[in-house]
């Protein structure tokens, strides 16, 4: 069979998501948000002592918070799908979570629907560069700084904080914030919003940046581009992939200053 063609499944699926109440959709996100805005406003400053925002030491902390923030969503996720299902198996996480092949609704699986994570790419590109956010503030924009003669000596030769920088964007884009919002809230959250499940999970995608208020816009965009993809094809590969194609870049770019 062609590799570019979906294949039916004829196995029924054994993992049934809970639905869940509105108080506990809010209750998982500010367990998420809060934390996150958290690192950004109290403990990264508090840890930073002197070094004023806008610093190399500030930013290290900033982003070594923002990690830890991170990692947390991981274990929030592990936890919950540990309480609701009774198991870790991979066979059970990956139909809890969201983590198969794309399927249509006729139960084919793979092939050509994978051409639905491209279209995500796009859309959250679109969504990431359209100006729509407000500039953020000088002391807390950290491409300005990763771009600047300081970001680069900071950057140069620093292996150690490229491994804490790859960190947190394995658990931003694929173990943190995407599983969290497309594998564990989104399957979920129909029982409460119905057809505009993916509406609602956009938005509160967008409102957890509470650690970076100013691309609140741009991101209630792209969550809702990640969150419709997840849901028409009931997996959560495509909001991963869609939030994983900026983080390769930005990845990309600090090798090469770090290489430099």
């Amino acid at each position: 069979m062609s590799a570019t063609t979906a294949t039916p499944v004829t196995t029924a699926r054994t993992v049934v998501p809970r639905q869940y109440s509105p108080g506990a959709i809010l209750g998982i996100w500010a367990a998420a948000a809060l934390p996150m805005g958290a690192a950004a406003w109290l403990i990264a400053p508090a840890l930073s002592g002197g070094h004023a925002a806008g610093t190399p030491q500030f930013a290290k902390n900033v982003i070594a918070c923002f990690t830890a923030g991170l990692v947390w969503q991981f274990v929030l996720v592990v936890a919950l799908v540990a309480y609701e299902q009774r198991s870790l198996r991979w066979a059970v996480v990956r139909e809890a979570l969201w983590l198969n092949p794309p399927t249509d609704r006729k139960g084919r699986r793979g092939g050509r629907l994978w051409l639905v994570a491209l279209a995500a790419v796009l859309g959250t590109g679109v969504a990431e560069f359209a100006p729509i956010d407000p500039h953020p503030p000088a002391s807390r924009d950290f491409g300005a700084l990763l771009s600047s003669d300081v970001g680069h000596t900071m950057l140069r030769g620093n292996w150690g904080l490229l491994a804490l920088i790859v960190t947190m964007a394995l658990f931003n884009t694929v173990f943190g914030e995407e599983l969290l919002f497309r594998g564990l809230l989104l399957p979920r959250m129909h029982g409460t919003f119905g057809r505009a499940d993916w509406v609602v999970n956009g938005i509160l995608f967008g409102v957890y940046h509470l650690h970076q208020p100013w691309s609140i816009p741009s991101a209630v965009t792209g969550g809702m581009v990640a969150a419709y993809a997840s849901k028409r094809t009931r997996s959560a590969w495509m909001g991963i992939l869609a939030h994983s194609a900026q983080t390769v870049l930005l990845v990309t770019l600090t090798v090469i200053v770090v290489l430099s």
